[in-house]
Formats: C-alpha cells, structure tokens, sequence
C-alpha cells in the first residue's frame, strides 16, 4: 500500500507540472513573444479558463502527501520553510498578475502586472526545479527526520548545502528551459498568426538547450549521487524511462519543424508532456522507496516504510481518492473540450 501511494503522489506531481507547467510557461514567454496588447490578451486567454483549475493538483498533491506520508510532509514543509514561503507568495503574485491586469486599461496599471505575471511565472519555474534538485541530491537530515537548510552557503553541494547550490541550479534552470518550452507549444496550438509564429521560434531555439541540458543534468546527477542508477541496473524495464524521454524530444523537433500545422502543434505539445513526466517518472524509479535522501547518512532516508501513515488510513483514503480523482477527471475532460481550439479576442473577458 505505500508503494501505491508513492506512485499515486508521483502521478499527481507530473499532472501538476504537466498541466500547470504550460501556464508558467506562457508566462515566461508572455512579454517577448506578444508584441501587442491583442496577442497579450490571446495569451491571456489561452490560459484563462484552466490556469486556477491546473494549480488545484498542486494542492491536491500536498494533500496527498500529507495523508501518506505524514512524517515526509511534516520535515520537508519544516526544513524547506523559507522556499515554500517565496514559492507562496509567487503564486499568489502570479494570480493577482492575470486576475487585476483587466479591471483597468490605464496603460501604466496594464505593464506593472504584466511584468509582475511574467516574472513570477519565471521564478516560480526555477524555484520548482531547484525543488525537485534539492530531493535529488538529499538534504542535511537529522536523526529525528528533521533538517534545516538556509538559501544558500557556498554553492558546493557538500554535507550542509544551502537550497541553491551549482546542481539544484543546473535543475532550476533545466526546469526553466524546459517549462518556457511546453508553454510556447502550448501557445502554438491556441493562436495564429504572428503569435504562433514566435511561439514556434521559442520552441525551436529552446530545444537545443534542452537537450544539452537533459544530457548535463544526467552526467550531474551520478556525479552528485552516484547510487541514483541501482533501480535501473536491478531492474531493466526502468531504461524504457531514457528512451520515452529522447524520443519525446525527437518527436518534439520533428513536429516544431513542420511549420503551422494544428495536428503537428498538438503532438509537438503532447510530446513535451510526454517529456515532462518522463523525466520526472524517472527521478521517482531512481529514489525509490526513498522519498527523501539524506546528504550524508543512508541509515537516515526518509523511505516510504518509516514515513507513510497507518495501513488502516491508506486503505480507507484510497477509496475517497478514486471517488474524487473520477470528479476531477471529468471535470479537466469538459473544461478542456468547452475550450478547445484557437482563441479569439472577440467580447469581454477570457
């Protein structure tokens, strides 16, 4: 049962970056590729009906890991304190960014929360990878399951590393790259156009980056955590996680290249989805059952076994998790077919 807990929380950690992944994104790209306030507003309101609604999993799977993995929520929320404070306070910056930017159009009122949307959505993707960089690479943990770790100390990822050190950089800017990247695809699909056109270009120039930096990250990792590679050398079906992982960026420069085309927009998209939770279904297989390493004592791993809740709870709760996973399914499923295809500026509002 905590094995499929672990597996559920991993599932609700890449459909959080999946699908809100896509709204950073956009938001990264928002000030350089539209030029004029109508292809802002296109922006707006490709991502208007479902950016609130994508940021829900986000929660849902803080809520996930709360009841499982009571001990893992209780020391990561407490040693993460202050990233998870900036990270809040981006969230709520980004929100205010796109819901008070139309409630007037003085052009002064309309640039302070573009700017504020953009560059909140910008460092909410850095602080995201630094994130999952930090549980990659372990955290300083102590003999009661606690830890502390402050912004940053030198940069080396030695035996006290701070939040930001050269690797969980390296992973916020791979984040970055990667989350500017899915956004212009997503864009692409929503718009025509000029708009299309350097949503495309973004995408196109990005890719490279991406590829050298997925590759950087990988030789990174072993260095930095040379046991990350034991799941996949005990069991092998794990290297059908690389090969989804470049193949989805062989499908991606492949569907880029072939121009304004709907069908090909989509797959390029689905690709990068297909990309995001393979990197992160990735990480999952290599940690496994650890769910939080220690940076310097493996008797001190917070695993699946010393953190999840009581086989009695996981068992009850997984029966309300079914009922309220088929309630969202079916929500995303309409609110996305209500919204398909390319938008239009045409009326109030998104």
């Amino acid at each position: 049962m905590a094995t499929l807990w672990f597996m559920i929380v991993a599932v609700m950690v890449a459909a959080y970056v999946v699908l809100d992944g896509f709204d950073l994104g956009a938001g990264v790209i928002y000030l350089g590729a539209a030029r004029t306030p109508e292809e802002r507003r296109k922006i707006m309101r490709a991502i208007g009906p479902v950016w609130d609604g994508n940021e829900v999993w986000l929660l849902a799977a803080g809520g996930t890991l709360y009841f499982a993995f009571p001990l893992l929520y209780a020391s990561s929320f407490s040693g993460f304190y202050l990233p998870l404070m900036i990270v809040l306070w981006l969230l709520m910056l980004r929100g205010i960014g796109i819901e008070l930017r139309a409630h007037m159009k003085n052009p002064v009122w309309l640039g302070f929360f573009d700017v504020v949307f953009c560059v909140s959505s910008l460092l909410l993707t850095i602080f995201f990878g630094a994130a999952l960089g930090n549980v990659v690479r372990g955290v300083p943990l102590a003999a009661d399951g606690y830890f502390f770790e402050p912004l940053w100390t030198n940069f080396r990822a030695g035996a006290n590393p701070g939040i930001l050190d050269w690797y969980t950089v390296l992973t916020g800017v791979m984040a970055l790259v990667t989350l500017t990247t899915h956004g212009s695809l997503y864009i692409a699909v929503k718009t025509e156009g000029d708009l299309n056109r350097r949503a495309r270009t973004v995408a196109l120039w990005a890719w490279p980056l991406q590829v050298l930096l997925t590759i950087l990250g990988l030789v990174a990792t072993i260095y930095i955590r040379p046991t990350i590679l034991d799941n996949y050398k005990q069991h092998l079906i794990g290297y059908l996680i690389p090969a989804v992982v470049y193949g989805s960026l062989a499908v991606m420069i492949y569907a880029i290249r072939k121009g304004p085309d709907p069908a090909k927009e989509k797959l390029a998209f689905v690709a990068s989805a297909f990309y995001i939770v393979g990197m992160l279904v990735g990480a999952a297989f290599a940690l496994y059952p650890v769910v939080l390493p220690a940076r310097t004592d493996p008797a001190l791993n917070l695993t699946i076994y010393n953190t999840a809740a009581g086989l009695h709870g996981l068992t009850v709760g997984l029966t309300w998790w079914i009922l309220g996973m088929i309630l969202a399914l079916g929500y995303f499923t309409l609110l996305f077919r209500m919204f398909k295809g390319k938008v239009r500026i045409e009326g109030e509002g998104y």
